[in-house]
């Protein structure tokens, strides 16, 4: 006789978030004079919850370690700055440009869920990247060769770069949007269903409304509309609509808009909790206490009525609980 079966298999654990990150992050000594800017809380702390694809533009182009020091400069005012080496003025920026095309169509199949870029690096700087004119004056005007192709390739991508992630409201920010993309790839790897599509509004309904109001009211027709023929184009807006809603952290005014509609799911909370609860949030209106003091109490007398839809809204949980994030904001 064949062995039993067993009435249910247990499911297999979901492979962690892909990652990409600058590899002198995580220690690698990949930088022109042969260190590393390794960052603690990348290598040690969120290393347990992600998987790293590990990048460096100038190693991989071949520049080599230790190697000439290279910088934008702008040479055309209607095209990209060009990569080129400071002492030598070596041009890199074509064969850059032709090792972006192969890496970064690699990175297409490997469903990234976000990438973490160096400051001021001219190859995977982000923001404010200083560009040099060929008068050798520099301003504030640009991006890295390789961050300028990775936006271009990953619209939707979360990107940060490392130096901001010591500020505790960006560090949530880029990380919850990380953890909801990943929810949202991973449903459209599984062939997402116009179901599927409003069961994900259903869940992420108040963290969208706690970051930005217009793009919430925007993307409620799209799910209204979800069997409606044209599920794929629509599937499309609803990521780009998402991850735009989530692109800046949400203020006060958006989370106390977020707690207030989940109070609503405690009208029968006894007087006392309730002019606790109300004092706490008026406490984080003024500044006095964080987040988490108000999240806290809400978490814990919806758990206590068991209020199903309410304790399923991803605001509540943004990020794995262990990240210790959400406590300054």
């Amino acid at each position: 006789m064949a062995p039993s079966t067993p009435a249910t298999a247990e499911a297999a654990p979901r492979p962690l978030p892909k990652v990409g990150v600058s590899r002198c992050l995580l220690g690698d000594e990949v930088r022109f004079d042969g260190g590393h800017k390794q960052s603690r809380f990348i290598r040690d702390t969120l290393a347990t919850y992600v998987t790293f694809v590990r990048v460096c533009p100038e190693l991989e182009v071949g520049m080599g370690v230790p190697r000439e020091t290279v910088r934008l400069v702008q040479v055309d005012p209607d095209r990209p700055p060009r990569v080129r080496g400071t002492r030598s003025d070596t041009d890199w920026t074509d064969r850059m440009e032709a090792w972006a095309d192969t890496r970064l169509a690699s990175l297409q199949g490997m469903g990234l869920r976000g990438f973490l870029l160096k400051r001021s690096s001219p190859s995977c700087g982000l923001f404010r990247m200083k560009v040099y004119l060929e008068n050798g004056m520099p301003h504030h005007a640009g991006q890295g060769l390789f961050a300028r192709r990775l936006c271009e390739a990953f619209p939707n991508l979360p990107m940060e770069e490392e130096g901001r992630l010591g500020d505790a409201r960006l560090r949530e920010n880029f990380l919850t949007r990380v953890f909801v993309y990943d929810d949202w790839l991973t449903l459209r790897e599984q062939g997402a269903s116009a179901k599927a599509l409003v069961d994900f509004h259903a869940r992420h309904k108040l963290l969208v409304l706690a970051h930005d109001q217009a793009r919430y009211r925007q993307l409620g027709p799209l799910v209204a509309d979800a069997g409606k023929p044209g599920l794929e184009a629509r599937l499309d807006a609803y990521e780009a609509l998402l991850m735009a809603a989530l692109a800046k952290p949400a203020k006060r005014r958006g989370n106390l808009n977020a707690m207030e509609h989940l109070c609503g799911f405690l009208k029968d909370l006894p007087s006392a909790d309730k002019a606790e609860l109300r004092a706490q949030m008026t406490a984080y209106r003024e500044g006095i206490v964080p987040l988490a003091v108000p999240m806290t109490l809400l978490r814990h007398h919806l758990r206590h009525r068991d209020h199903g839809w309410a304790l399923g809204q991803r605001y509540l949980a943004p990020t794995p609980p262990e990240l210790g994030l959400n406590a300054v904001l």
